[in-house]
């Protein structure tokens, strides 16, 4: 009997920041000691009230099926964090909560995006982007930002790939993988040419929202004459350490709210209840943790930033936000250690993991070769070690 996956799945590619911690777990359980500077995670553990607030949701017998677009007490606490860190006003009906904000943004591209339909993506770009467009049938229109520009598009660059065929935009501030934020002035710019296409939507990608190293989070749906075109995909998973929990959610106009709803109760139906309350803890709770949490990265950010200046051949900008540092390493091209040639990123990355024992991921699954995702989620004693390991490692290449 001969079977085949769909041809959906074929042209799927596999996510290379999970390739790349799979491959590093499987040389850990050999023996061999790996700092693993690939994975997108805060290594701090959940804040323990938020974790009481599980434990009594669990007590309290919440086990039933939740409501498709979440429980309305999360959905009310989401509106009033929007308010009262955003200024901005949703009800809750305008609030879809996903398995994830990863869920809850596919979601809104299956909802939105139809085959043929043109979806800008500024470079480089977190690994999923290009794929979920491809699973919609949509085309991926990237527009490129250097580490000249702080990896950020300028309004005349939007503009320019701007067509009749244009629906959506992907805009992810603070960015993954680059930790680059724009700025009020850079964000209205770009409302400023968005508001002239009527017929484009855009998603703000705001995840990292709290890991702002230089002021107050500006987000893209303040500017009212796009308000009603802006989705935001937020969640708990970076500022509140609970990447485990997989909530996520939109905050978006009723249209699309009602149209998420309606595929995510054909796909997976609500979220876990034990983790929506729990994430209602995260929102209505102390938020001391976040800005705790928030120093921590901003001193690893210090941290990584002085060490890798120190390795010859690397070009590093300082990130504004996120935990990643995104450093351009097109210099070690062609160079070689023993049999092993440096053809590319991806096979700086490999040596990397192979001859230093440090996991990173390459540019290339961002859309930006000749560069190297390094995440600094881990603690001060593990980045002194990496920056070590990878000083001496690219030494020896020649």
């Amino acid at each position: 009997m001969m079977t085949t996956v769909s041809d959906r799945i074929q042209a799927l590619a596999p996510s290379a920041t999970l390739a790349m911690s799979q491959k590093s777990n499987e040389l850990k359980a050999q023996g061999v000691d790996v700092i693993n500077l690939s994975v997108g995670e805060p290594d701090f553990f959940t804040p323990d009230h938020i974790k009481q607030a599980a434990r009594e949701a669990v007590d309290a017998n919440f086990s039933f099926y939740t409501p498709v677009p979440g429980y309305m007490s999360l959905r009310q606490a989401v509106c009033n964090k929007l308010k009262n860190e955003n200024g901005l006003d949703y009800a809750p009906e305008q609030i879809v909560v996903g398995n994830g904000a990863k869920h809850a943004l596919c979601n809104v591209i299956m909802s939105i995006v139809n085959p043929g339909d043109e979806v800008i993506i500024p470079t480089p770009a977190w690994v999923s982007y290009v794929q979920m467009v491809n699973l919609a049938g949509g085309v991926n229109v990237l527009v490129p930002a250097t580490l000249e520009t702080n990896f950020k598009i300028s309004a005349q660059q939007l503009e320019d790939a701007i067509t009749a065929k244009t629906k959506l935009i992907i805009l992810c501030s603070p960015s993954n993988p680059t930790g680059s934020i724009y700025n009020h002035e850079e964000l209205k710019a770009l409302a400023q040419v968005i508001a002239r296409h009527e017929d484009i939507m855009v998603v703000a990608d705001e995840i990292y929202e709290h890991i702002n190293y230089v002021g107050r989070h500006e987000s893209l749906a303040q500017f009212e004459e796009i308000k009603d075109r802006v989705v935001i995909i937020n969640g708990v998973s970076k500022a509140y350490a609970m990447t485990g929990w997989r909530i996520g959610y939109i905050a978006a106009p009723l249209w699309v709210a009602k149209a998420v709803t309606k595929l995510q109760g054909q796909y997976t139906s609500g979220a876990s209840s034990i983790a929506q309350k729990a994430a209602e803890a995260a929102y209505t709770g102390p938020q001391d943790c976040v800005e705790e949490m928030r120093l921590a990265f901003k001193r690893r950010r210090d941290l990584i930033v002085g060490l890798m200046k120190e390795i010859p051949g690397l070009q590093v900008n300082v990130p504004d936000g996120a935990f990643y540092l995104f450093p351009e390493v097109s210099s070690f091209f062609g160079k070689k250690c023993g049999d092993t040639v440096i053809n590319d990123a991806n096979d700086l990355a490999m040596y990397l993991l192979l001859e230093g024992h440090v996991a990173t991921v390459s540019g290339d699954a961002f859309c930006c070769p000749g560069y190297l995702r390094l995440s600094y989620a881990t603690s001060d004693e593990n980045l002194v070690e990496a920056a070590r390991r990878i000083k001496e490692a690219l030494a020896k290449l020649q």
